[in-house]
């Protein structure tokens, strides 16, 4: 039967015989020299933790160390014996003779960070194996969604390449430059707020911009220009100031956003271009915005119907590949769910906590757009939206961080009214921060421009100045 073996059950049998990444002359080197000196104690630290360790001989031993360098207590080869024996562990760790051997092998504590470094860059590779193994031992369970098998296995990858070795104190001449380098980068930086500005002034003076971890609902009823004010933020960031922006369109095809965008940039009528009867003068505009357009960092990806994971997935490899400051989901109801739930309000609760560990995992603002209910039709008044009109689900209340509403007076009025309304008001637009988690609500105008599909800072209208008597 042996001689059936395949090529790979062969390399499974070799894999189980292969023994982990490990130095123990290096963890040897770093526990003798954390016995030699105190300084050395506090260097290791910054590297190491005890399962950084590969014997559990030497994790004890470690971890002996650090609780006796936090309560202040030398840290001796009898201070760690007399530990060990305390708690139990000396036999674990060898008994006295391999604590004494450790301090007498070790001949100084100079190298004590480039051991230390040896010892966790063999730790990493030891966790990469152990998440290869778990990576594939939940492919070949086949139970599991396939989408969130490989969003976990991202997620372990991603884990582990962000655990850089540690940095401690530097001379301040080495920090003095990079002071310098920061200091210019904020004085040739073109915007004033602390996160991603919208290009909206007034916006951008209430909210100081959108800020990282943040999840930013945009939401509004239908016609009311949600789409037009999210590719409008987007576009100002990444034509404007260089920002690069993410934008997953569920909604529309990739070619429809270009042009609404390259419209906007162009400030042409949207409505001539799809129809074909721009006016040749106007081409010539088009094609000088479509150059500023491409060199302006906007990743688009439209994919229909794709699940949280998949979304997820695709926005970590767009930070890691490009650096991704912001990302913009258009809209958060197309999102497919991927586990069944008892209700559409349980799917909408779990795709808006989505939304919100992604902001947090990324570090980057995450602004999502919404439907809202039929209640503010259904209210009298001015129609305006409140909270309670978020659609299907108050979770997106609860996990959004900055909840933005868009009310325009002017898709509510009809017959005579809608007729004689003024260019000011029919361009007028309510921007309405209903909620601020580390501010405070309020409402700013702005001006819609509907055959431009885009939004700009509102300039209140001059008053008639009246002649006075000579």
């Amino acid at each position: 039967m042996a001689g059936n073996r395949t090529k790979a059950d062969l390399a499974d049998s070799a894999d189980t015989l292969r023994v982990p990444p490990h130095s123990l002359e290096a963890e040897q080197s770093v526990l003798g020299a954390m016995m030699l000196e105190k300084e050395a104690v506090s260097k290791a630290i910054q590297y190491l933790e005890p399962s950084d360790f590969y014997t559990a001989q030497h994790q004890v031993i470690f971890k002996a160390m650090i609780d006796l360098f936090n309560e202040g207590q030398p840290v001796d080869q009898v201070s760690v014996v007399d530990r060990l024996d305390k708690n139990g562990s000396l036999e674990v760790a060898g008994g006295a003779y391999y604590i004494t051997g450790l301090v007498e092998s070790t001949p100084s504590a100079a190298n004590i960070e480039y051991h230390a470094q040896i010892v966790l860059e063999k730790s990493i590779l030891r966790k990469l194996i152990m998440a290869a193994n778990e990576i594939q031992a939940e492919a070949y369970d086949g139970r599991e969604d396939v989408f969130y098998v490989l969003d976990k296995a991202e997620e372990r990858i991603f884990a582990l390449s962000e655990k850089r070795l540690k940095v401690g104190f530097r001379k301040f001449d080495e920090v003095l430059s990079k002071t310098f380098e920061y200091l210019d980068a904020i004085h040739n930086r073109r915007w004033d707020t602390t996160g991603v500005p919208t290009g909206l002034s007034d916006l951008d003076n209430l909210t100081s911009g959108f800020h990282n971890g943040d999840l930013i609902i945009i939401a509004g009823r239908p016609g009311m220009g949600k789409t037009a004010l999210a590719l409008t933020i987007a576009r100002n960031a990444a034509v404007n100031w260089q920002i690069p922006v993410g934008f997953f369109s569920l909604e529309m095809p990739d070619y429809q956003i270009a042009m609404r965008l390259l419209c906007a940039e162009a400030r042409v009528d949207s409505q001539l271009v799809r129809s074909g009867r721009l006016p040749k003068e106007q081409w010539s505009k088009l094609s000088v915005k479509s150059g500023i357009l491409a060199n302006a960092p906007i990743y688009i990806d439209d994919s229909p119907a794709l699940t949280m994971l998949e979304i997820r997935a695709k926005a970590r490899r767009l930070k890691a590949e490009k650096d991704a400051k912001i990302i913009f989901v258009d809209y958060l109801q197309l999102i497919r769910s991927t586990r069944s739930a008892e209700s559409r309000q349980q799917e909408i609760a779990e795709i808006s906590r989505g939304l919100k560990a992604m902001a947090k995992e990324l570090d980057i603002p995450v602004v999502a757009l919404s439907q809202l209910s039929r209640a503010p039709e259904q209210r009298g008044g001015d129609h305006r939206p409140q909270l309670s009109d978020l659609r299907e689900s108050g979770a997106i209340e609860q996990d959004a961080d900055v909840v933005i509403f868009i009310y325009r007076p002017v898709v509510y009025m009809k017959g005579k009214e809608r007729e004689t309304a003024s260019p000011e008001v029919e361009k007028l637009a309510e921007i309405i921060v209903a909620k601020q988690r580390n501010g405070p609500p309020g409402t700013v105008k702005s001006v819609f421009i509907d055959r431009y599909a885009r939004f700009e800072n509102y300039s209140p209208p001059r008053a008639e100045v009246v002649p006075g008597p000579f």
